[in-house]
Order: C-alpha cells, then sequence, then structure tokens
C-alpha cells in the first residue's frame, strides 16, 4: 500500500500568514480533516512557534496524539523538524552546536514515544549547507546522533538544496540505512536541478517525499501548474522502486476550502505519480 499524507497545518487557514506551522490549539481537527480528505498520514511539525504547545513535548501530549490517530485511522509516521532551520546544526559555536545534536537526540526519542518512524532534517534557508565546513559538521553530528536513531528506530531523512553530486557525496560519508533522502519536488524544480542526474546520484537512498509544483527559479503553484515535470517523476521514482510515503506540500487554496484542495491536489498526485509508480512494482 503506497502512503499519501500531508504536511501539519496545511487542512486548517493559515495562522498569522505563515504557509506552515505547528497550528497551535486546533492540531486535533486536522485528524478529521484528514480522514475526510481520505488521507493516510500527517506529517508532525516541530518548530520554535508554539513549540511549547506542541504535544510531542509530553507524555500526556504524545498519548493525546495516539487517541487521535486510533480515533480517525490517520497515523503520524513522520516529523518535518523545521526546528533546526531556525536552529542550525551548520556555522554554530561548540555550544551552540552542543545543545542543538541535544535537542535532535530529545526529538528521537519523542517521537519514538509517538511511534513516528522518521525525521525530516531540513538544509535549506538559514541552515542550508554552504560548503565543506558545513558538510562536514553535519556529517559529524549525524554520526554522533545515529546510535540514538538505532536504539529508538527512527530514520533521519536530509532534505538539502545541494546539487545531485554533492549531494551524493555527503550521503556517501554516511552510509547507514537509517540516513535517507527527502526529496522534495518543487525545489528540486526550482534550483533547476535535472531529477534524472538526481535519481542517479541517490535515488535508492530517498525514504520519503514532498509533493510541491513551482516554477523554474519561482513561487510555489498549484500542483500541475508550475514547472514540475510530473510525468518524468514517475519514471525516476518508479526506476527505483520507491513506493512512499508521497507528503502533500502543495501551494495553499482559498481559506475555508483546506480540505478540498487537499482532495485535489491527493487525486492529483493519485492520478499522476501513485498509478505510475506503482505499475510493475507489485
Amino acid at each position: 500500500m503506497v502512503l499519501l499524507g500531508i504536511m501539519q497545518g496545511r487542512l486548517l487557514p493559515a495562522i498569522e500568514g505563515r504557509v506552515q506551522c505547528f497550528p497551535m490549539g486546533r492540531w486535533q481537527q486536522e485528524f478529521s480533516r484528514a480522514a475526510r480528505a481520505k488521507l493516510d498520514l500527517i506529517e508532525w511539525i516541530y518548530d520554535s512557534f508554539g513549540a511549547g504547545e506542541n504535544p510531542i513535548g509530553t507524555d500526556h501530549g504524545v498519548m493525546e496524539i495516539r487517541r487521535a490517530m486510533d480515533q480517525e485511522g490517520v497515523r503520524v509516521h513522520s516529523l518535518c523538524a523545521n526546528w533546526f532551520m531556525e536552529f542550525p546544526l551548520v556555522r554554530a559555536t561548540p555550544s551552540e552546536a552542543g545543545d542543538r545534536m541535544e535537542r535532535l537526540i530529545w526529538l528521537l526519542g519523542r517521537c519514538s514515544k509517538v511511534g513516528i518512524r522518521r525525521v525530516v532534517l531540513p538544509f535549506l534557508e538559514g541552515s542550508e549547507i554552504v560548503d565543506h565546513h558545513d558538510a562536514r559538521a553535519v556529517v559529524s553530528t549525524l554520526t554522533q546522533v545515529l546510535p540514538i536513531a538505532e536504539k529508538t528506530g527512527v530514520e533521519l531523512h536530509l532534505e538539502t538544496a545541494l546539487a545531485p553530486a554533492l549531494f551524493a557525496e555527503i550521503l556517501a560519508q554516511m552510509p547507514h540505512p537509517l540516513i535517507k533522502v527527502n526529496y522534495d519536488s518543487g525545489n528540486s524544480t526550482a534550483l533547476e536541478y535535472d531529477v534524472r542526474e538526481e535519481f542517479t546520484a541517490y535515488g535508492k537512498r530517498i525514504g520519503s517525499m514532498h509533493i510541491k509544483d513551482r516554477l523554474r527559479r519561482g513561487a510555489t503553484m498549484p500542483l500541475g501548474k508550475g514547472s514540475v515535470d510530473f510525468a518524468l517523476l514517475a519514471e525516476c521514482i518508479k526506476g527505483v522502486s520507491f513506493c512512499g510515503p508521497f507528503i502533500l506540500e502543495a501551494a495553499r487554496g482559498p481559506t475555508g476550502d483546506e480540505v478540498r484542495t487537499a482532495i485535489r491536489n491527493r487525486e492529483f498526485v493519485e492520478r499522476l505519480l501513485i498509478q505510475q509508480t506503482v505499475k510493475g512494482l507489485t
């Protein structure tokens, strides 16, 4: 079964103009909305905005998350750790780096209590890997964290803006099966990377995928309205036998229309990606 989900916060009106964030005070509502949209998963968000109210931080909160999952049949198998975009694992002082690594270790433990199987680490914008010094810092930190990842059984999925060959070089220094790639279809297109080159470089390491559409060197667009070649993407996905999960991170629709927008996006992905990629894989 190919699992399809949505980024947390996308099934509710935007908060303070933010495209996505942890939906303080309303997170429970998304489970029933995801069920209405016939989605399998919600990808949890952990960032500094609302961190004190994020239920993943307490045992009682974890029980509430698990109760919501059981009631609606919608699972939380992944977490996007946007906190590390604000407090990067690169270009940090030794003291900062130690504190941030401890936060990642703590987060892996919290994820294991929920049943979350993967943490997406975004090395984007302020946390982007820009040189070999940054790359060495990432390899060093994640290598130290790996024993905790093994203990908790939580995978580390790296989302970067790196060109294919450079990303492959870093991954080659961390051949551990718990370190994988999170592939973002929109970001790749906006950076004008060649999809075939990306999948040749590290396709077998892709463990999860964010689905969005963007213009080349431009903004996020509704699915099918940007520059992503979804037919080519489906061909490349099939070539590496990737079967999900796919997480919708598509452009927002009109306020109040979040569920209908999610349904349209789900149907788009099912038609142009899932139905194409599963052919011949089972």
